[in-house]
Order: structure tokens, then C-alpha cells, then sequence
């Protein structure tokens, strides 16, 4: 508990990132992260392997963004290093575990912003969902490789919190629009985009029955993904004694060419 303190005090990350909790779940996330070390290994063991995969037969490697890169456990950052000129991880917040581990690589730099698309909370423009900051970020002429890297299934719980905190009401399928929204910006990048998130949460009681369910995508739809696993987010201890989270996470290498899938032949929306 004083060790996740401390890293609040000390998290570098904007004033309004803290207001909205950016700074919190970072800190949360980490603490469980080194607790469920063990059960979290294979989940960030395919993670990886699917972003490898997804720039194995790029023909030019300039530039690649993470979206998403958090603590860069599921990052495979030294392969990115090693296969590209320049590595961008962008995030809300960026750990001081996650920047003492960049130190060893000058071609890697962070960027500290909110792609969540709802930036504008804190200034009342709460209906306003926008993809300019991940569009500005990510199509530079010189990127070709984007990775969303367990970050859309954690972009409308901010937000729907910030309402609910308030007691006012969510906007209608806020939780949806911010989805469809980060998927639409991803499938109009120029880049290669590789896209891995958790689609769903499952409980499960000591005996294997399902307790509970969530759609972490608020009931937007997903292609046929390249690969698919489970990842055990809290073992039996951490959530409950006789309950665990897990959450089904699905990998796309090629997240332009799934998109289309959907609808085929059909320009990729603008909004």
C-alpha cells in the first residue's frame, strides 16, 4: 500500500490525467500486474507473439506507434527496437518501470496522451467523442507499424465512471461509440495495424461454472480474429476466494484487412 502511494505522488502525467484517474489505474494495474506475475505469463507470451507476427513481413520498418504500451508487459519492446527506426508508446501515463526499461533503447520515445477520444470531460464537452488525437498521432508519412496493444476494452471505463461518479447519466452507448470509434481510426491508418483487446469477461466459481459475464466492447462487433486465448486477469485470491476473472482476448495482425471483412467493399467510415 506505501509502495502504490508513493508511485501516485510521484507518476509524471497532466494534471487533468490525474483528475480523470488515469494516474490511479495506472497504479493499480501495476500492483496487480507484479501480484498475478505467474498467472498473467501466457497472456503476454501470445500478446507478444502476435505483434512480432503482425510486422514480420513488413517491407519497410520506419516507425512504429503502441497505443496502449502501459507497463510494456505484453510490449515486446526489444524486437520493435531492433526491427525499427524509431518506436513512439503512447499512453495516458507512463510508469517509471516502464521508463527506466526504454532507457537502454535512444530510438524509443513516449508520448503522453488520451485516445480515448473523450478529452474534453473535464471541460463540460462531455457529448463530444473525437479520434483526432490518435489520427494525429498515428499517420505520420513514416509509420508503419501501429499496434493497439490491450487499450480498447479500457477506453470507456474512465469516461462511464466520470458520469456515474457525478451521479448524472451516461450518455446513450457512450461505451459503444468510444469502440467504434478507436476501431474506425485504426482501419483508416495507412500503417499495418495490429490490434489485440479483451472482448469479454468471464467469472468462473472453484467448480468451473460462469458466475457472471461483461461484453467489454459494449455490444460493437469484431471480425474473425487471427487468434484467440483467455487470460486469467485475477486467479481465485484475488478477486474472491472461490472466484476468478478471466477475460477472452482476441489478436487481429492485419486489423484494415479484418475491418473490411464486415462489410465488404465498403469505404471505412470517417466518424
Amino acid at each position: 500500500m506505501l509502495l502504490e502511494l508513493a508511485l501516485y505522488l510521484t507518476m509524471s502525467a497532466p494534471l487533468r490525467h490525474r483528475l480523470l484517474g488515469h494516474v490511479r489505474e495506472s497504479v493499480s494495474l501495476l500492483a496487480r500486474s507484479r501480484r498475478c506475475r505467474a498467472a498473467w505469463e501466457p497472456h503476454k507470451r501470445r500478446a507478444r507473439a502476435a505483434i512480432i507476427a503482425a510486422f514480420a513481413d513488413l517491407p519497410r520498418r520506419r516507425t512504429a506507434i503502441v497505443l496502449g504500451s502501459g507497463l510494456l508487459d505484453d510490449v515486446p519492446l526489444r524486437e520493435l527496437a531492433a526491427a525499427f527506426d524509431r518506436v513512439r508508446l503512447v499512453d495516458t501515463v507512463h510508469p517509471w518501470t516502464a521508463r527506466l526499461e526504454t532507457r537502454r533503447y535512444p530510438q524509443v520515445d513516449h508520448v503522453t496522451a488520451d485516445i480515448s477520444g473523450t478529452r474534453l470531460l473535464l471541460g463540460g464537452g462531455e457529448d463530444m467523442i473525437t479520434d483526432a488525437d490518435l489520427t494525429g498521432i498515428c499517420s505520420g508519412p513514416d509509420v508503419d507499424f501501429v499496434v493497439s496493444a490491450n487499450l480498447l476494452s479500457q477506453l470507456p471505463i474512465l469516461p462511464i465512471d466520470w458520469f456515474e461518479a457525478r451521479g448524472r447519466p451516461v450518455p446513450l452507448h457512450l461505451g459503444r461509440r468510444i469502440v467504434e470509434t478507436h476501431l474506425c481510426a485504426l482501419a483508416r491508418l495507412p500503417a499495418r495495424v495490429c490490434l489485440i483487446t479483451d472482448t469479454l469477461e468471464r467469472e468462473d466459481d472453484r467448480a468451473g461454472r460462469e458466475t457472471d459475464r461483461l461484453d467489454l466492447m459494449h455490444g460493437a462487433v469484431l471480425p474473425i480474429p487471427d487468434a484467440l486465448w483467455d487470460w486469467e486477469l485475477a486467479p481465485f485470491g484475488e478477486a474472491g476466494r472461490d472466484r476468478r476473472i478471466l477475460h477472452r482476448v482476441a489478436a487481429f495482425r492485419d486489423w484494415g484487412s479484418a475491418f473490411r471483412t464486415l462489410t465488404p467493399g465498403a469505404p471505412v467510415p470517417s466518424s
